[in-house]
């Protein structure tokens, strides 16, 4: 592919929501950098969070070229309009170098019959066993499973042409980068079923740079992966396996990558991730989103004072609309009421305590999992607060800064890219 643009094969999704965190998390690339390791961020943020903070996608890109000026950072970085779609993509022409198409309620809207028809005419290649090289076992394909396939995936995938085409119209060839985001549907996608759908990704033209599919697996926001880590490693390195076949024979970019959504505090496959990375010397998209905006309120909480009662007044209101909050994440969360703690029970606590119960340390017997899930969907609570919550982001950056840092360099950069 003759490309401007080129996504770096490792790269990290840093959502900064009320955009105070830029520096802080270039900081954690900067370190990553001074390991002999190249970490691009990408900056994003979507238009459903826009909506909810208040902010444009030109602010998104100011708070991204401020951070990257600060540091007098010389190495790429991108501004992505996360989990766009036709109706959408519009508003973010201007500011973003980086779309996220999202076609996941277009999986299985029945494809039109003659359009089938003709993919499977068009990938005889796909029927049969297919010898991947670097898995155990051949793809064995139907041409009955192909129909199955393409049956599901090619109204998505034939959605995603028009978007980008429709991008493309705007920005110009080669001036952005595209990723196609279906994961946020019912069931994951089998190694068998990316190839399949890259082969229609190939036949609509789509430059695709990045692919976020459905792992097996629940992929629940801000905490630990909660499945079959074993058979998630084999899925994972299958499906790199799996791209990498697809780049040779359809002509898809060289650098095409897997995308991880809901990315963020997934520590138990974090390992098998860079093991498989690192067997096939492929690239990786981390996308770690909301998980900066609770590590504001853990500066905020270990600052005291001020920081620390408006940490607890955040906490006691997402408490009292836990449903109205929780509603649109339904998929993503898995919250135990019972193991909240009342507002009153908080409204006592030290900092230290809030703290221990918010922060993700697996070991600590204090961290509170259905806390931490409700607070990361609570960041509406945060957005009506206005200048309340951000002018304490101002007063208290140092604390705040130092958390955000960590938790992206420490927690996630280090285990996924650098393989410590």
């Amino acid at each position: 592919m003759d490309s401007a643009l080129l996504l770096s094969k490792y790269s990290i999704g840093v959502g900064d929501r009320f955009s105070h965190q830029g520096k802080a998390q270039l900081r954690a690339c900067v370190l990553a950098a001074e390991k002999g390791v190249e970490v691009i961020p990408v900056w994003n943020k979507s238009n459903r969070e826009h909506n909810i903070i208040g902010s444009v996608p030109a602010s998104a890109r100011a708070a991204a070229d401020a951070a990257v000026k600060a540091l007098s950072w010389n190495k790429p970085y991108f501004v992505d309009a996360d989990h766009i779609n036709i109706n959408t993509v519009d508003k973010f022409i201007d500011a973003c170098d980086f779309y996220t198409i999202d076609v996941a309620d277009l999986i299985g809207k029945p494809s039109d019959a003659a359009s089938v028809q003709a993919f499977v005419k068009r990938h005889p290649e796909l029927v049969g066993d297919l010898c991947i090289p670097g898995v155990d076992q051949p793809f064995r394909i139907t041409a009955d499973s192909v129909v199955q396939v393409a049956g599901k995936y090619l109204a998505a995938v034939h959605e995603a042409g028009l978007i980008f085409r429709h991008i493309e119209q705007k920005k110009g060839k080669g001036q952005f980068i595209t990723e196609v985001s279906m994961d946020e549907t019912d069931s994951p996608q089998t190694p068998a079923e990316l190839l399949i759908t890259l082969a229609a990704v190939a036949d609509e033209g789509i430059a695709i740079q990045t692919i976020a599919p459905k792992f097996t697996g629940r992929f629940n926001k801000g905490v630990d992966y909660v499945g079959d880590v074993a058979k998630f490693s084999e899925e994972f390195s299958d499906d790199i396996a799996a791209i990498a076949f697809a780049v040779q024979q359809y002509g898809l970019s060289h650098n095409l990558k897997l995308s991880v959504h809901s990315g963020s505090d997934k520590f138990c496959i974090y390992g098998p991730i860079h093991q498989s990375i690192k067997k096939f010397n492929a690239g990786v998209h981390l996308k770690t989103a909301g998980t900066t905006w609770l590590e504001e309120l853990i500066g905020l909480a270990e600052a005291g004072g001020a920081g620390l009662d408006l940490a607890k007044a955040i906490y006691a209101e997402a408490y009292s609309h836990r449903e109205e909050l929780c509603a649109p994440y339904a998929t993503v969360i898995d919250i135990e009421p019972a193991k909240l703690p009342a507002p009153t029970a908080v409204a006592q606590w030290s900092s230290e305590q809030f703290v221990r119960a918010l922060r993700h340390d697996p070991k600590c017997p204090d961290y509170n999992n259905s806390l931490r899930q409700l607070l990361h969907v609570g960041f509406k609570v945060a957005a009506k607060m206005g200048t309340r919550y951000t002018d304490l982001l101002s007063v208290m950056e140092t604390t705040i800064a130092r958390n955000v840092t960590e938790n992206l360099f420490t927690r996630h950069i280090k285990p996924v890219f650098i393989g410590e």
